[in-house]
């Protein structure tokens, strides 16, 4: 079922996002939202690094050519830990200025997958693109409030986004071209399931793992959408999970203070930090970003 959540690193995120292991350095990055930062965590020597960003920042992935690809509040960024920092690759949506960037994933062509959202959290606005051969691609999905994963299957063929205001994950076919089709629900949270479904990856077996805001937990579910795994935590606001490691089942999860007020982040005061688990299922390695300038 996996190891109980401990804490690996305090950094009081104010919203903690986008985990994901990079292999070349053996290190784990994610970013603070709110607070405009990019983190770096090598756990084997507890070594933590931190950069600023020039806006709002969803997302950190690796590039194929070195340095990283970023998901700023208005585009898509390259950014440089060791030299020159950010510099804009393409506007995303210049014609919703009040919408930002949120979530992403690489598929196994290197495609960059990312979502949008109403930096309001109220109106239908975020959509969900393809970043292939330096161009933004609209994915033709209707928009919803909240975008959230995607998830990419581990055979390439199904990607998962996550609605998250709408308490729903959908799953549609990707096909060699990058085409998304045959759109079907895969899970509906009923109010059973505490909080709402943040963000998505896959692991090697094809099972979902979500991580719930609100909810106090992560869930597994398989190819099916039934519940595999559960693992409970001590603070509410989980936003997403990366696995990685030696075996690739070291499971780190970021979280978030958001939304809390002066009680509630009273009796939670590991929110916003960085942990870790186990789990019995390795997950897949990242994919390095294609990027064309």
């Amino acid at each position: 079922m996996g190891s109980e959540p401990h804490l690996v690193l305090a950094v009081g995120a104010t919203l903690g996002e986008g985990p994901v292991w990079v292999p070349r350095d053996n290190a784990l990055w994610f970013v603070d939202i709110k607070s405009r930062h990019v983190h770096r965590f090598d756990p084997a020597s507890g070594d933590a690094k931190r950069w600023d960003a020039p806006g709002e920042i969803g997302w950190v992935l690796p590039a194929s050519d070195g340095g990283f690809v970023a998901g700023v509040a208005d585009g898509l960024y390259r950014f440089e830990p060791e030299g020159e920092g950010f510099a804009k690759l393409r506007d995303a949506e210049p014609h919703l200025p009040d919408n930002r960037l949120n979530d992403a994933a690489t598929d196994r062509q290197g495609r960059i997958w990312f979502g949008s959202m109403d930096n309001g959290e109220e109106l239908r606005t975020g959509k969900l693109y393809r970043f292939e051969d330096g161009i933004v691609v609209d994915s033709g999905l209707a928009p919803v409030t909240i975008t959230n994963g995607p998830a990419i299957a581990p055979d390439g063929g199904t990607l998962y986004a996550v609605d998250t205001m709408g308490k729903q994950i959908h799953a549609h076919t990707i096909a060699h071209d990058g085409t998304l089709s045959d759109g079907r629900c895969f899970i509906a949270f009923d109010d059973s399931v505490k909080g709402n479904p943040d963000g998505a990856i896959c692991d090697s077996q094809g099972g979902v793992w979500v991580a719930f805001y609100g909810g106090w937990a992560v869930r597994r579910y398989d190819s099916s959408g039934t519940l595999t795994h559960q693992i409970d935590f001590p603070v509410a606001n989980i936003t997403k999970i990366a696995l990685g490691g030696e075996d690739g089942c070291d499971a780190y999860a970021t979280t978030a203070r958001k939304g809390l007020n002066d009680a509630e982040l009273a009796q939670q005061p590991l929110a916003g930090h960085l942990f870790h688990f186990r789990v019995d299922i390795p997950g897949i390695p990242v994919t390095s970003a294609n990027v064309k300038p």
